[in-house]
């Protein structure tokens, strides 16, 4: 085992910062020592050192990641969910439209709409509310009365608005309430190992399920309240503009919209993952490689312990190429940071509703400014992004935002359509 690895292997390093970027270097580092995509490959017979002069492949060009599983993760599991949605909408839709003619006998020659189906569930929703509030009545009959009292009005807060709110509303709310759960989840210092592996993407970790795990997983309150609070407003925006679209497709009736939002928020938020992944692996990865196997190469700063202990590791194995090249892995592989966030759905949520509707205006909270044009906003934060790439800000994972506005803009031109023949083909 090169010196490299057995430094590296010793060192017990907790790093953290936070689609942000973040993922600890206690997971990095187990990584580099049991993740296939990390082990460092056979030293070519160019590389010996008795021929060395021969060599022509570069270090960087036989150490570089594989995109194909994550690729493959995200074109299928994205086509399959997107299969799925449209079957299960079928199936709701003739469901709803059988117990809608049941109810008269009118609706029999009558012709019936998307509207229709709509009014019809959500007085089948009423229903079931108020059902429930009976039988919580009935469950609570022994509690003193005025105790009660605070019970029903509770229920009544809480669920009024529920029933009042739009579909594409009432399923941002459950997202919302995942992420919070998700978010539970972090606080607790024995599930941070599970958390770190499961619910953070490392484009260096070689997994591909992390791709959507990491759409939903906060560790942060104010990431989850900001994702939360524009994905509750701009996701219902969005899903009512899907809901608009399927309404002048004619002859095809729709009772739900919410396989079909969810459809488009996983899939927006596992592309901009993948965008991310591939940035990094097939660019940034590269070139600090080659930056850092290069003789060239200035020496690290010792100003925190990872760096310490990868100067230290450079300077143990600088007698022998295979040992410089391990070394320089193990520095490149530690400035890589994990993401996670479910920041590059909520911009392609941003982006289709500003090409939905053009004229709506956006305003900052904290601080209160003057309302903008929401054309004019996205275009300001696609140009933040591309700053933030140039200028290699690490906070926020950039290249995720970038591919959520880019997946937001393709799904306003194309999906619809799409979904509508999806359906009709089904």
């Amino acid at each position: 085992m090169p010196d490299a690895l057995r430094v590296f292997g010793r060192s017990r390093v907790i790093l953290g910062t936070f689609r942000t970027n973040a993922f600890p270097q206690r997971q990095l580092y187990r990584n580099l020592s049991s993740t296939r995509f990390l082990s460092f490959p056979r030293i070519p017979s160019q590389l010996k050192p008795n021929a060395i002069e021969k060599s022509t492949e570069t270090f960087a060009d036989s150490v570089r990641p594989t995109i194909r599983n994550q690729v493959l993760f995200v074109l299928l599991g994205s086509t399959s969910f997107f299969l799925y949605s449209a079957w299960a909408t079928n199936i709701e839709t003739a469901s709803v439209l059988e117990k809608l003619k049941s109810q008269s006998s009118v609706w029999q020659v009558q012709s019936i709409t998307n509207l229709d189906l709509r009014r019809f569930q959500q007085m089948e929703l009423v229903k079931e509310l108020r059902s429930t509030y009976k039988y919580l009545n009935t469950q609570a009959s022994e509690v003193p009365q005025l105790v009660r009292s605070y019970i029903n009005a509770a229920y009544v807060a809480m669920l009024q608005p529920y029933a009042d709110a739009t579909e594409g509303r009432r399923l941002c709310w459950k997202i919302c309430m995942l992420n919070a759960g998700v978010w539970f989840l972090w606080q607790f210092q024995r599930m941070k190992p599970m958390m770190n592996r499961a619910f953070v993407h490392h484009p260096l970790s070689g997994l591909s399920y992390t791709l959507l795990s990491s759409v939903f997983s906060h560790s942060h309150f104010l990431h989850l309240a900001f994702n939360c609070l524009a994905l509750e407003g701009f996701g219902s925006a969005a899903a009512t503009y899907l809901r608009q679209a399927q309404d002048k497709t004619p002859g095809q009736l729709e009772s739900t919209t919410s396989y079909h939002f969810l459809t488009f928020f996983v899939s927006a938020g596992v592309f901009a993952s993948l965008v991310s992944h591939v940035a990094t692996v097939r660019f940034q990865y590269p070139k600090l490689i080659a930056q850092l196997a290069s003789p060239t190469s200035k020496p690290q700063v010792t100003d925190t312990w990872a760096s310490a202990v990868a100067a230290a590791a450079s300077t143990t194995t600088a007698k022998s190429p295979a040992s410089a090249a391990a070394a320089a892995t193990t520095t490149a592989a530690a400035s890589i940071k994990g993401s996670l966030g479910a920041s590059g759905a909520v911009y392609s949520c941003v982006t289709l509703v500003a090409l939905a509707y053009p004229e709506a205006q956006v305003s900052l909270i904290f601080p209160p400014v003057t309302p903008i044009s929401i054309q004019t906003a996205v275009l300001g934060m696609v140009t933040l992004d591309m700053f933030g790439i140039y200028r290699r800000w690490k906070l926020l994972d950039h290249w995720a935002h970038l591919g959520g506005a880019a997946f937001g803009a393709f799904y306003y031109y194309y999906g619809p359509s799409l979904w509508s023949h999806t359906r009709a083909a089904l």
